[in-house]
């Protein structure tokens, strides 16, 4: 059956049963993102059709069985094929409406039928629209706001983008197909599927375990049962429907499940979630993670996106050893800490910037900084990827040659000008989501505003961050500064302009910038509320002379998770001036 994005060899088989002259079930199977991806679903009519129809466009088929001895095309109510288009005959009278109710299920025919009853009962369709809109509703009023309305209209469309993904994957009854493509049943937690970990783990499930604790942790027990179904022990690199794409490098699902059991939301056995880490973090034949423990680094002629991955992994295992400090597993901390400190064998003091290493130990010479082809990156370059150490900023500092010299890379960063060739071998970034060298529009760099806090110049992370917000974010059709990542852009904008962002998730810790709101108020799920207010807030009013935590002054730019959860207000006063 036809979809929205379609390619030759995509559909795999389509199946379609005419049930009665109101309901149809059927299913279909799909190669690509997830090769296995089978949907079925039920459709209902409002009114019995009189008529139907079929044609297949497959072509010829090299074996049509005895299934021709039947006129397939008309009437027929077994469907079968790769590419099939159905329509449906009625009576009716001049603009008469006919009204199509259709539920999926990943799992069954039944489990779509019953997903359809049960959701929609006897419900017109302008009540399931009003029922929607009020649901929609109580988790938009989670956090309230006052600033202008282009702020307004920013935030909570960043809001409405986080909370579409992930996405519930199981029916009414609580079944799913697993990674074993068998069926099976969540009790005690809501199966979810669309993990696009690679970009949400920095800032979209940081900012769950604040305003959606409860929805986070279902969905690090559908990591863990995504780990015990699969046949490689491994918890998600991209999940979907069932399927793991492997898309994108590292293995930060691991952050998401450390950054959860830290900050106390996690309701399943903190060791086996640990225990999931470790082997996934061991899969040596995944992507150079056998060079990578061996070595210290991934050998440029092994992989190529040997820096990138390198450094991803070391900040996974920096959020391992997190889990298995909080844990009091002190060999896996060991282990761990020691691993995470491998992103400096990437680092080429003579130029300053992470490169690729070959097998011989030996720096790749035709290294361009820039470039964002045959560098060892991936969706990014040096420059950005220079400064991935989430975990580390304060070694980074000391090692790129201490605080001055690092806050003048910085500032090159956000003020130099990119070539044009630039672009050439970059095919998902234009100049709109770029700030001098700094590219907003794909996550490396997402955290690099928030590190001039460690350098001692906290004035500049303030004015970076507003800047960000006012350039990549604007409330036009065409306004998002880049492919929101199922949440991670819109993430990265409502910590930001709340004032607070989650450099390294897995501590505790949020670096303090610069809020956009004049206030908000964040409903917590324990019941308790935690206040914003920016003081003297403006458009030129970026710089924040003084914060207050509960009437007391915070001077290291650092906000606790457990200073949000415990309710409270946070006062930022703000000024033209930097301080």
């Amino acid at each position: 059956m036809a979809g929205i994005y379609n390619y030759d060899g995509k559909n795999i088989w389509t199946y379609a049963r005419v049930e009665n002259n109101t309901t149809i079930t059927g299913y279909r199977q799909t190669n690509g993102w997830a090769r296995t991806r089978t949907v079925y679903f039920a459709m209902k009519f409002s009114k019995p059709f009189k008529s139907y129809g079929q044609k297949n466009y497959d072509g010829k088929q090299v074996y049509n069985g005895f299934w021709r001895k039947f006129d397939q095309t008309r009437n027929f109510p077994e469907i079968a094929g790769k590419n099939v288009k159905m329509y449906f005959d009625f009576t009716t009278s001049e603009n008469e409406p006919i009204e199509i109710r259709l539920a999926i299920s990943p799992a069954s025919q039944a489990n779509a039928l019953e997903n359809l009853e049960k959701e929609t009962g006897n419900l017109s369709f302008d009540q399931i629209k009003e029922q929607a809109q009020e649901q929609w509703n109580k988790e938009l009023g989670k956090i309230a706001i006052r600033g202008s309305e282009d702020t307004k209209i920013n935030f909570y469309t960043a809001m409405y983008h986080t909370f579409i993904n992930p996405t519930t994957y199981m029916d009414v009854n609580g079944e799913y197909k697993g990674l074993d493509q068998n069926t099976h049943k969540a009790d005690t937690f809501t199966n979810y599927t669309t993990f696009s970990i690679w970009d949400t783990y920095r800032a979209l499930h940081p900012f769950f375990n604040i305003i959606q604790p409860k929805r986070n942790n279902d969905m690090v027990q559908s990591m863990m049962a995504h780990y015990r179904q699969f046949s490689m022990k491994m918890l998600p690199i991209w999940s979907h429907y069932a399927n793991d794409n492997w898309c994108m490098s590292g293995y930060h699902s691991v952050s998401v499940v450390a950054d959860a059991i830290i900050k106390g939301n996690y309701s399943g056995d903190p060791h086996e979630a640990l225990k999931a880490c470790v082997e996934t973090a061991d899969k040596r034949d995944y992507e150079g993670i056998g060079y990578y423990i061996d070595k210290g680094y991934i050998p440029a002629e092994k992989n190529g996106t040997s820096v990138s991955n390198t450094l991803e992994y070391a900040y996974d295992d920096w959020a391992i050893a997190q889990l298995a400090k909080y844990l009091g597993e002190n060999e896996v901390y060991n282990r761990f800490i020691r691993r995470s400190e491998n992103w400096k064998n990437n680092f080429d003091k003579s130029t300053g910037f992470m490169r690729p290493r070959l097998q011989d130990g030996s720096f790749k010479a035709d290294f361009n900084a820039l470039s964002t082809h045959g560098q060892g990156f991936i969706e990014g370059n040096s420059w950005n990827y220079s400064f991935f150490v989430p975990q580390n900023p304060e070694e980074l500092i000391k090692i790129m040659g201490g605080k001055k010299k690092f806050t003048s890379r910085l500032d090159e960063l956000f003020t130099m000008h990119l070539p044009d060739e630039f672009f050439a071998d970059t095919e998902d970034i234009t100049r709109e989501g770029i700030i001098g060298g700094y590219v907003h529009g794909n996550e490396p760099a997402h955290h690099v505003a928030y590190l001039y806090n460690w350098a001692g110049q906290p004035w500049k992370t303030q004015a970076q961050v507003r800047r960000i917000l006012t350039m990549q974010y604007k409330a036009t059709p065409d306004g998002l500064g880049g492919n929101d990542d199922t949440g991670q852009m819109s993430a990265w904008y409502i910590l930001s302009s709340l004032g607070f962002y989650p450099v390294a998730p897995g501590s505790e810790d949020y670096a303090l910038g610069s809020p956009a709101v004049d206030s908000a108020v964040l409903n917590l799920e324990n019941g308790k509320t935690f206040s914003i207010e920016a003081i003297g807030q403006g458009p030129e009013n970026v710089y924040v002379k003084k914060i207050l935590l509960n009437g007391k002054e915070v001077k290291n730019f650092t906000l606790r998770h457990a200073d949000i959860m415990n309710g409270g207000k946070l006062s930022f006063f703000m000024s033209a001036k930097a301080k």
